[in-house]
């Protein structure tokens, strides 16, 4: 393998394009004598895109930590609208380059294979026409951001962010929490409309970028630019028959349980995050320092390096945790590619889910640690499925050592909310993922239609509540799934690699050293191998199957029963 050069240099403005420009005109016109080469000139591509991603992460950052700041929104947007779209054009000569070049053959296959195959797979994909669709979805998908980020509740005498909001909803007093949920779905519904216009807008956007590219519609269109070799939109279809054959179910028993143990006929919507036994809401920090020391100690308890990695995340900006007005919604980890440093951004609130949400994005920053050093930055970036088992294992794994926020009581109730969540999950995404199936192959849709389709599948893999009175704030939940607006399709993902994170817990159950170095040595490849290599790695099974899902619902209701 060709060591690095630091092609780009580290001061480099990658805000302008006509400072980019000269860099990647050089990687064009570079002469290609032999493999040697050409392997050269996509490391230093590489080294020259780091940059570029840096810039556009750093970017995007502070866009979130702050929606409101214009000054911040006029840089992204200026990065949005001016650089990047000049950029792609010379992103897909550079990838003609080389996968076209007559040493591409002469490359080692085992390690140039995977990029290799991706670039030839956006050779295939870009249209010059797309570049402003792009655009004009990255400038909507940042009202949407605004549109989330300012919806505050006035609640008992205080304004609070939606998040701060969320406690409510696990208060023992059920009057306060129908009022909180109250609260926070008519403030939702208030943006309702706004909302409804946002995505009407990017679903047009998005078909015509099918097209331009060939492509019947968006979801085919949106699989191959995800480069997802190993399944199909119709295994993802599988998926969705197997969790409601095989999750729903155990779901809507789970919810007759709880509304039994809280003696409440029938479930309502704010009954489901409720101790049904009368405790306190977990609550395992009060500041976000308490949460990062807690996280650390809890790491370092766990071993195989994992308290060396959490640390590095103390210094240089890599963690923004408080939840504030105007922040925008969710959480998220950001590798800053070039520095090659993780950004944890989210939430905090106090709750046992900011304390899930922060060793969630932990286990992605593990993975960017891990993967940092390859040279290629493509290689540095996982494929998503592989991604999310990263994090998502990372929330089973931890379970032992949750004994640094909690008593021995609450972390047997942490593990057992942990394991309802398996089919909680599973559900959901099987809603999300099937709604935008139906949304991108009928895109010519009415809003009604939209509606009465999302209610379908409400009814199809939905909790066993009764939404009675609150039909409005039901036919709108869909709204607060971000993963519709910005990152479209991304979530099956989430499913697939919640069995992968089953798996790795069955794993930690028989024995926690081996499959925490099955652990490392899976996240160490980043995205240098398939995926279903990636899989195996790890000692994990990569499948979209019905008999899989059974045999994980199986383990995870035997523990539920036992506990």
């Amino acid at each position: 393998m060709a060591a690095p050069k630091n092609f780009a240099p580290s001061d480099l403005d990658a805000t302008n394009f006509a400072v980019l420009e000269p860099h990647y005109a050089q990687l064009l016109a570079r002469p290609i004598a032999n493999a040697d080469e050409l392997e050269q000139l996509i490391l230093d591509r590489s080294d020259l895109d780091a940059v570029v991603s840096e810039c556009m992460a750093n970017l995007y950052i502070a866009t979130t930590r702050n929606t409101e700041d214009k000054t911040v929104e006029a840089a992204y947007l200026a990065f949005v609208r001016d650089v990047d779209p000049k950029l792609k054009p010379i992103a897909s000569e550079l990838d003609k380059k080389i996968t076209l070049s007559p040493f591409a053959a002469a490359l080692p296959k085992a390690r140039y294979e995977v990029l290799l195959r991706a670039l030839r797979v956006d050779i295939e994909l870009f249209r010059e026409a797309n570049i402003p669709l792009e655009t004009e979805l990255a400038e909507i998908d940042q009202k949407y951001n605004q549109t989330i980020g300012r919806m505050m509740v006035d609640f008992n005498g205080e304004t609070r962010t939606m998040p701060q909001m969320g406690r409510f909803l696990e208060e023992s007093d059920r009057a306060v929490r129908e009022a909180a949920w109250r609260a926070i779905n008519a403030r939702r519904l208030q943006d309702r409309d706004a909302i409804d216009e946002i995505y009407d807008r990017m679903i047009a956007l998005r078909h015509q970028m099918a097209l331009n590219a060939g492509f019947p519609n968006f979801r085919d269109f949106q699989h191959r630019r995800f480069r997802r070799f190993d399944y199909t939109p119709a295994d993802c279809m599988t998926m969705h028959d197997s969790i409601e054959t095989h999750l729903v179910p155990m779901q809507r028993r789970l919810d007759r349980e709880r509304a039994h143990e809280l003696a409440i006929t029938p479930l309502r919507p704010w009954d489901l995050a409720v101790d049904v036994h009368g405790r306190k809401p977990l609550r395992p920090f009060d500041t976000a320092g308490q949460l990062v020391d807690g996280c650390s100690r809890m790491f370092h308890a766990m071993g195989s390096g994992m308290g060396e990695m959490f640390d590095t995340l103390k210094t240089g900006d890599c963690l923004d945790l408080d939840s504030r007005s105007g922040k925008a919604p969710g959480g998220y980890q950001y590798q800053r590619q070039y520095t090659r440093q993780p950004f944890i951004f989210m939430n905090a609130a106090g709750m046992h889910r900011d304390l899930v949400t922060m060793v969630h994005e932990a286990g992605h920053a593990f993975h960017s640690i891990l993967s940092k050093d390859d040279p290629l930055l493509d290689y540095r970036n996982s494929p998503t499925e592989f991604a999310e088992v990263a994090s998502m294992s990372m929330e089973l794994l931890t379970l032992p050592y949750h004994h640094e926020f909690y008593s021995q009581d609450e972390c047997k109730r942490a593990l057992r909310e942990r394991l309802e969540r398996f089919p909680t999950i599973m559900t959901w995404i099987a809603t999300i993922d099937a709604f935008q199936h139906w949304i991108y192959t009928n895109p010519a849709h009415t809003r009604a239609q939209r509606t009465d389709a999302w209610r379908s599948l409400m009814t199809r893999f939905g909790n066993d509540v009764s939404w009675e009175g609150c039909e409005e704030a039901r036919d709108a939940a869909w709204q607060r799934q971000l993963h519709l607006f910005g990152m479209p399709f991304y979530y099956i993902e989430y499913g697939i690699a919640e069995t992968g994170a089953i798996q790795m817990w069955i794993q930690s159950r028989r024995n926690q050293s081996q499959a925490l170095a099955n652990y490392r040595k899976g996240l160490a490849l980043g995205g240098s191998r398939p995926l279903p290599e990636l899989f195996a790695t790890a000692g994990l099974r990569f499948e979209l199957s019905s008999s899989l899902m059974s045999e994980l619902a199986r383990e995870v209701d035997k523990e539920l029963v036992a506990r």
